[in-house]
């Protein structure tokens, strides 16, 4: 018996990295997963993004933990999108318990870039990682309530929601003014939801092994910005930098029963990251 057996989770950026961590993770305590990942590059994020090979290796891995899993291309900018990909899975699965809000992007320069490639910058990232959040929940509620069996909505957040953390150049504040925006709409969410018994937190992790983090632009724009925070070194634990199944375990948690009555709550999982600045 898992924690989450009989439930279905809706994930975006599924394909690799924390959503496929999280997929797995929920299909092995028991829920089936309806996931969507982009599939292909956004020319302004200065790193590859996930590929429809990687979304079929998560398919077979959520399948090989005895689950089913829809996976589809859809890109979470696009509300028609979104919506179409979570109704049909809805429709073929049955229900949604549990939604994780996780794609994301990070796009920095380590070089000065003309103004114009800032606010191409500044608006991928706002529309991924706001935008994109908003659209994923705006079709994701009306099937949570109408479910009438409460509900989890959980937003991955970072440190940079919670502090001061990131650069004055279009990617990196917009990063920030992102993950900080996504504070601001899991508070509302939560008060409006609750008489619902639907449960909405964010998650807010210190840097994490995944491309996002480790691919070369980003490590040479944090080796040249002393003001970002410093280097992922910085965690006050000992740990350089945490594994995505680390945040994958908070997310489980906070869609367990065993949080029944968390909601409205960021959540660092930063090894002391945030405490320290």
């Amino acid at each position: 018996m898992g924690s989450l057996d009989g439930k279905v989770a809706f994930i975006t950026g599924v394909a690799r990295g924390q959503g496929r961590s999280h997929a797995v993770r929920l299909a092995t305590e028991g829920a089936d997963i309806i996931g969507v990942d982009i599939c292909a590059d956004i020319p302004s994020n200065p790193y590859p993004l996930a590929t429809r090979e990687e979304l079929d290796e998560t398919v077979a891995l959520v399948e090989a933990k005895g689950r089913r899993m829809l996976g589809s291309v859809a890109d979470v900018r696009d509300f028609h999108q979104i919506r179409a990909a979570l109704d049909s899975g809805v429709a073929e699965l049955g229900r949604l318990d549990i939604v994780c809000a996780n794609a994301g992007i990070a796009p920095t320069s380590f070089d000065e870039v003309p103004i114009e490639t800032e606010l191409e910058m500044w608006n991928a990232v706002i529309g991924v990682n706001l935008s994109g959040v908003f659209h994923v929940t705006r079709a994701a509620i009306p099937h949570l309530i109408a479910g009438q069996r409460g509900g989890v909505i959980t937003l991955t957040s970072s440190t940079a929601g919670l502090v001061g953390l990131g650069g004055m150049e279009g990617g990196g504040l917009g990063y920030a003014a992102a993950k900080s925006g996504l504070v601001g709409i899991m508070r509302v969410l939560a008060n409006v939801l609750a008489p619902h018994s639907i449960r909405v937190n964010t998650v807010h992790p210190t840097a994490v092994n995944t491309m996002m983090a480790i691919n070369p632009a980003m490590m040479e724009w944090v080796q040249n910005h002393p003001e970002s925070g410093g280097p992922h070194l910085m965690n006050p634990m000992p740990v350089a930098m945490l594994e995505p199944e680390d945040i994958s375990a908070a997310i489980a948690f906070l869609a367990s029963d065993e949080a029944k009555y968390i909601t409205g709550v960021a959540l660092p999982v930063d090894a002391g990251f945030c405490n320290k600045l």
